[in-house]
């Protein structure tokens, strides 16, 4: 626990000595995140993750920026202990620097993820490795052949605190607080090391027994590969949540 602490501690200060850089240089946006995610357990030890994620790109409802299709196979270590490994899909739709064309990305990704419970009070955290295969721009009408390469490390806590005594009971209320910091890593990056920080607080209304909707605020903080170039995005995100467990199906 003291070395988790210890690199929470190194990686925010990298975060807030990158956003202390002057700010003339801070592309502000509003946008929409919208979201599915569902994990399904098959057995004691094997299930499957899936989520598909919309972005749009400024001012809430104008373009859309960003469409992740992402899937992965969950080894139970125990009921709060997984590893996950997969794939994900992203489309970037035309940007500013390729106006006409979408950029494509593929993505294979690694996960650690253990959660604990304190009375009713959940904290859930996980470490994601990811190997982004990003296709190559050769200008605002076309891409080049081959793809730009790097790692990305990203490190997410999310606290639970129930609003209601059954927090699973249909109709009852958890707020959530959550960070993730992205550290990029590879050859290719040269100035951008930190990447983003995503700060998010809302709530959980849960639907049913396996089925929730989360919605709340996110602020995304993220430096661009020039270094000297940033994003501030403040998001409503919207999302669809289902954990469903077949095993008392069998």
């Amino acid at each position: 626990m003291k070395i988790i602490i210890v690199c929470c501690a190194v990686i925010l200060l990298t975060a807030f000595n990158a956003k202390a850089q002057t700010t003339k240089n801070t592309q502000h946006l509003n946008q929409i995140w919208l979201a599915y995610f569902n994990q399904t357990r098959l057995s004691e030890k094997w299930g499957i993750w899936t989520d598909f994620q919309l972005r749009t790109r400024e001012d809430f409802v104008n373009n859309i920026s960003l469409s992740i299709v992402r899937v992965g196979v969950t080894y139970y270590i125990a009921d709060n202990i997984r590893l996950t490994a997969g794939y994900a899909w992203a489309n970037y739709f035309p940007g500013d620097n390729h106006k006409n064309i979408s950029q494509t990305e593929h993505r294979p990704w690694q996960q650690f993820q253990w959660d604990a419970k304190y009375g009713r009070k959940r904290m859930v955290h996980w470490i994601r490795l990811e190997e982004r295969f990003r296709h190559k721009i050769l200008n605002d009408d076309a891409l080049a052949d081959g793809y730009n390469f790097n790692y990305r490390i990203r490190y997410n806590w999310r606290y639970e605190l129930p609003l209601d005594k059954k927090a699973n009971a249909p109709g009852a209320t958890t707020f959530i607080i959550n960070d993730e910091i992205n550290i990029n890593a590879g050859k290719q990056i040269v100035y951008n090391y930190f990447d983003q920080n995503r700060f998010y607080a809302g709530l959980k209304i849960q639907l049913t027994a396996v089925s929730n909707l989360q919605f709340g605020y996110l602020n995304v903080f993220q430096q661009l590969a020039a270094g000297n170039q940033f994003k501030n995005v403040n998001a409503l995100r919207l999302s669809y949540y289902q954990s469903i467990d077949l095993r008392h199906h069998s």
